[in-house]
C-alpha cells in the first residue's frame, strides 16, 4: 500500500506537469487519468484514507489559500460569501439530504443529512485554477476563493452531527437538536479562538527568529499542529487553519525578504503537489466503490445518481442567483454600496460547483456499524453517489466552465486600473525614497565625496524604477521602440547572465567551492527577480 500510494504521488505530479505544459486543466486530467488508470497493477488497491486526506492534505491545502487571500477583500464581501459558504452547503445538505432519502430506500432521513452535509462543500481549487488561467474578474474570485476557505467548515460541522444522529441518536428529540446547535457553537468559537491564539504564538515567534529556513520550517507544520488543537478541543480545525493563515498573510510584511521568497517557493510547489495527489486519487477510487454494491440494483442507483447529482447542482444555481439578486433589489443600502451583479460573472459563481476530494473522504469516514452495532443504513450506496458527485462535477463543470467564462465574456478588466494604482503607488514610492536618500546624504561629513557618488547611481535606479511603471501604462514597444527601462532591463539581464557563466566556469574549473558558488548566485538571482519584477 504504502509503495502504491507513493508511485501515485509521482504519477500525480507528472501529470500535473503535463497537463500544465499544454495548458489543460490539471484538475480535470488528473481525474480523467485516474479513472483510466485504477484497473493498472499497482494502481487497484490505492484506497483514500479519510485521516490521510482531513489531517495531512486538507491543512496545507487551507493554510496556502488562507495566506494568498486578502482579509481586505474578505470582509469587504463578508455577505456574499457567507451566503456561499455557510448558508448553501447547509441548504444543501437538507435539500439533498430529502431528495436521497425519497430516492434510496436504505437510506434513514439521518443518513441520507448525512449524504447531504458530505456533498454540500465546493472544492473551488479547480474553479480558481480556471478562473486564473481564464482571467475571471477579481471579485469573482474573491468569492470563490473565499466560500473554499469556509465552506469546508459549515459542511464538516454539519457532517458530525448528521452523523451522530445516523450512529444512534434520536432525530427528533429536542436534546439532540440542542447537541447538533452546541456543536455548531464550539466548533466556530472554538475554530477562532485556536486559530487567532496560535496565529497570534507563530507569527511572534517567526518574527523574532531572523533565521528565514527555520521561519519556513515552523510555517510548514503549522497548519498541521493547529488543525490538530481545533479538533482535539472539538472547535473546526478548518476555522482555526484559516482564520491563523489569514492572520500571517495580512502580517508577512514583518517577514523578511528572504523568509517571503522562500515561502512563497515552498508552498507553490507543496500546494501542487498535494492538489494533484488528491485528484489523482479521485479517480483511483473507482475500484472500491464499485466493489462495495455488490446485490444492489443497477436502475435504483442510476435514479439516485441522477436525482441527487441534479439536485446538487441545481441547489447551487438557485442559491447563487437568489443571493446575488434579491438582496440588490429589496436593501437601498446595497444597491448604494454594490454595482448590480452581472449575469455572466453570477453564472460563473453558480456553475463552479466541483466537488473535491474532501467529500469523498468524508463518505468514507463514515462507520461500517451504528452505536447499536447494526450495518450502517445504506453505507454503499452513500460512498457511491458521493463519488458520482464528485466525478460528475469535476467532469461536467471543469469540461464546460472555460466555454462559459469565453461564450460569457466574464473576463476582468482590473488591468489597466491596476497598473496605474501601481505607477501612481510607485512614484510615491520613490518620491519618498529620494527624499530619504538627501536626508541620509545631509548627515554625511562635508569632505567626503564617495556618498555623493554612490547617491548619483541610486537616483538613477531610483528614476528607472520610477519611470518603468508609467512606461508600461503607454503604448507597447513594437510601436515606439524600446523604452529606456526595457533597454535597462534586457542589458542588465544579459550582464547578469555573463556574470552567471562566469562564477560557474570558476567553480568547474575548482578556483571556487560550490558553496561560494550558492551564495553568488543567490545574490544573482535576487537581482533577477527584481528586474523580472520591473
Amino acid at each position: 500500500m504504502g509503495a502504491s500510494l507513493l508511485a501515485a504521488l509521482v504519477a500525480a505530479v507528472l501529470l500535473a506537469a503535463v497537463a500544465r505544459r499544454f495548458d489543460v486543466s490539471a484538475p480535470l486530467a488528473l481525474v480523467v487519468a485516474g479513472l483510466a488508470g485504477s484497473a493498472l497493477p499497482g494502481f487497484h488497491d490505492v484506497h483514500l484514507d479519510p485521516q490521510l486526506v482531513l489531517f495531512v492534505i486538507l491543512p496545507p491545502l487551507l493554510w496556502s489559500a488562507g495566506l494568498e487571500s486578502s482579509y481586505v477583500a474578505l470582509r469587504r464581501n463578508i455577505r456574499p460569501i457567507g451566503f456561499l459558504a455557510v448558508g448553501l452547503p447547509l441548504v444543501t445538505t437538507f435539500i439533498v439530504g430529502i431528495v436521497a432519502f425519497r430516492t434510496v430506500p436504505e437510506l434513514t432521513i439521518a443518513a441520507a443529512l448525512t449524504l447531504g452535509a458530505i456533498v454540500a462543500p465546493p472544492d473551488a481549487v479547480s474553479a480558481t485554477a480556471i478562473g486564473r488561467r481564464l482571467g475571471l474578474p477579481r471579485r469573482t474570485m474573491t468569492l470563490l476563493g473565499g466560500e473554499s476557505l469556509l465552506n469546508d467548515a459549515t459542511a464538516l460541522t454539519a457532517y458530525k452531527v448528521a452523523l451522530g444522529f445516523a450512529l444512534g441518536g434520536v432525530i427528533g428529540s429536542s436534546s439532540a437538536w440542542r447537541s447538533g446547535l452546541a456543536t455548531f457553537a464550539l466548533a466556530a468559537v472554538g475554530g477562532v479562538v485556536v486559530g487567532w491564539g496560535l496565529g497570534m504564538v507563530v507569527q511572534f515567534i517567526r518574527t523574532r527568529l531572523d533565521d528565514p529556513l527555520v521561519e519556513s520550517a515552523i510555517g510548514l507544520v503549522s497548519p498541521f499542529f493547529i488543525y490538530l488543537v481545533a479538533e482535539q478541543i472539538h472547535g473546526s480545525g478548518v476555522i482555526a487553519v484559516v482564520v491563523a493563515a489569514l492572520l500571517l498573510g495580512q502580517r508577512e510584511t514583518h517577514a523578511g525578504y528572504a523568509t517571503r521568497l522562500q515561502d512563497k517557493a515552498v508552498w507553490k510547489a507543496l500546494q501542487l503537489v498535494l492538489e494533484s495527489f488528491a485528484f489523482l486519487l479521485i479517480g483511483l477510487q473507482l475500484p472500491k466503490v464499485i466493489s462495495e454494491l455488490a446485490g444492489i440494483r443497477a436502475a435504483t442507483l442510476a435514479v439516485a445518481s441522477a436525482a441527487v447529482l441534479a439536485t446538487v447542482i441545481g441547489v447551487r444555481i438557485v442559491w447563487v442567483y437568489t443571493a446575488a439578486y434579491l438582496p440588490w433589489l429589496l436593501s437601498r443600502r446595497v444597491r448604494a454600496h454594490e454595482p448590480a451583479p452581472q449575469r455572466g460573472h453570477v453564472f460563473v459563481v453558480a456553475w463552479a460547483g466541483m466537488r473535491g476530494v474532501v467529500s469523498l473522504a468524508a463518505a468514507y469516514a463514515v462507520p461500517a456499524t451504528t452505536l447499536a452495532g447494526d450495518p450502517f443504513p445504506g453505507r454503499p450506496q452513500l460512498v457511491f453517489l458521493t463519488f458520482v458527485v464528485v466525478v460528475g462535477t469535476l467532469l461536467l463543470h471543469g469540461l464546460t466552465l472555460p466555454w462559459f467564462i469565453r461564450m460569457l465574456g466574464a473576463h476582468g478588466d482590473e488591468a489597466h486600473a491596476d497598473a496605474v494604482a501601481t505607477a501612481a503607488a510607485q512614484d510615491k514610492a520613490a518620491r519618498a525614497a529620494a527624499e530619504r536618500l538627501d536626508e541620509l546624504l545631509a548627515e554625511q561629513p562635508a569632505d567626503s565625496d564617495v556618498p555623493e557618488r554612490a547617491a548619483d547611481v541610486l537616483r538613477a535606479w531610483n528614476t528607472r524604477r520610477r519611470n518603468a511603471a508609467w512606461e508600461r501604462l503607454g503604448r507597447h514597444d513594437d510601436d515606439i521602440g524600446e523604452s529606456p527601462a526595457a533597454a535597462f532591463r534586457r542589458l542588465r539581464l544579459e550582464m547578469l547572465a555573463a556574470e552567471r557563466e562566469t562564477f560557474i566556469a570558476e567553480r568547474d574549473a575548482g578556483r571556487i567551492d560550490d558553496e561560494v558558488l550558492r551564495t553568488v548566485l543567490h545574490g544573482l538571482d535576487l537581482e533577477e527577480a527584481t528586474l523580472n519584477r520591473d
